[in-house]
């Protein structure tokens, strides 16, 4: 007669994780390392005690916004499994947990770097005795992790670092959290590039403007990193759309178009380098000569 073997499996009722335990006794789940892995979470106070009680060092204070994000993830997660569950219902749950694991893994990476790029800035800021709304660096995490790629990193650091004002209440940021998580990796490097190059001046009012900016098609390709020319038309006529970017494609003018960013472009620019200045004063404008970037 023969004998099943029975594998026991384990889910840490913290993290969703689940595992076959290799010993007996086991102390803590080996993704999340709580040590209440068998214990449902109760409410958010009760996340803090836990932290307090492992006497983990947390200088940023991101153990909060890891959990959010493995929970954001866990959420994401579910329709895949919905839709493989109705075709096979064995496959959803076991891809589910592989990809659970590899995602939750991918955005806490993602996250670890953005948060290194910030440092000096949150540095400064907690020096300086400067706050963020917690929703700004929760939704900024949130979003951000999703990138890989260093040019958006960067971008969503400066954002971290200026969302930090002396009162700790301003939340001009979100704003720009909502423009920078509606852009691609090449309309961050289109608008870097816009911002970078073009001629500033000061209106009679006092705002920033900027001169048309003609490069060759050729140059966009280059910067963008993006050889594909109805790709760049969209991705410009998106960038138009959001108030970005003044111009774009000229189709009756060959084989240039107009880089010329919007005054909106250029406060992104300068909130995702991490500075609270007017744009004016971060370009280092006086008069209304127009002046490079």
């Amino acid at each position: 007669m023969s004998k099943k073997l029975v594998i026991l499996r384990l889910e840490c009722l913290r993290c969703g994780h689940t595992w076959a335990p290799r010993q007996a006794d086991v102390a803590r789940c080996p993704r999340c390392q709580s040590a209440r892995w068998d214990q449902a979470r109760e409410s958010d106070e009760e996340d803090a005690v836990a932290d307090r009680e492992s006497g983990a060092h947390d200088l940023l204070g991101v153990a909060p916004i890891s959990r959010a994000i493995e929970r954001a993830t866990d959420s994401a997660l579910s329709g895949v499994e919905a839709l493989l569950s109705r075709v096979c219902l064995p496959a959803a749950e076991e891809y589910g947990l592989h990809l659970k694991d590899k995602v939750s893994a991918w955005r806490t990476r993602n996250a670890e770097a953005i948060l290194l790029k910030a440092r000096p800035m949150l540095e400064t800021a907690a020096a300086e005795q400067r706050h963020a709304p917690p929703r700004l660096i929760m939704e900024s995490l949130l979003h951000a992790s999703w990138s890989d790629d260093d040019d958006v990193q960067q971008m969503w650091a400066g954002l971290l670092g200026s969302s930090c004002t002396a009162g700790g209440k301003d939340d001009s940021n979100w704003v720009f959290i909502g423009l920078l998580s509606n852009l691609t990796v090449v309309q961050v490097r289109i608008v870097k590039a816009s911002c970078e190059r073009a001629r500033k001046y000061v209106t009679p009012n006092g705002l920033i403007g900027a001169s048309p900016l003609h490069i060759p098609i050729s140059e966009l390709i280059a910067l963008s990193q993006c050889d594909d020319v109805q790709r760049l038309d969209r991705e410009m006529d998106h960038l138009r759309s959001l108030g970005l970017l003044a111009s774009g494609f000229d189709h009756h003018a060959g084989s240039f178009v107009d880089l010329a960013p919007m005054p909106l472009g250029l406060h992104l620019f300068v909130r995702a380098h991490g500075s609270l200045q007017s744009p004016v004063d971060y370009f280092g404008l006086s008069d209304r000569t127009p002046t490079a970037g």
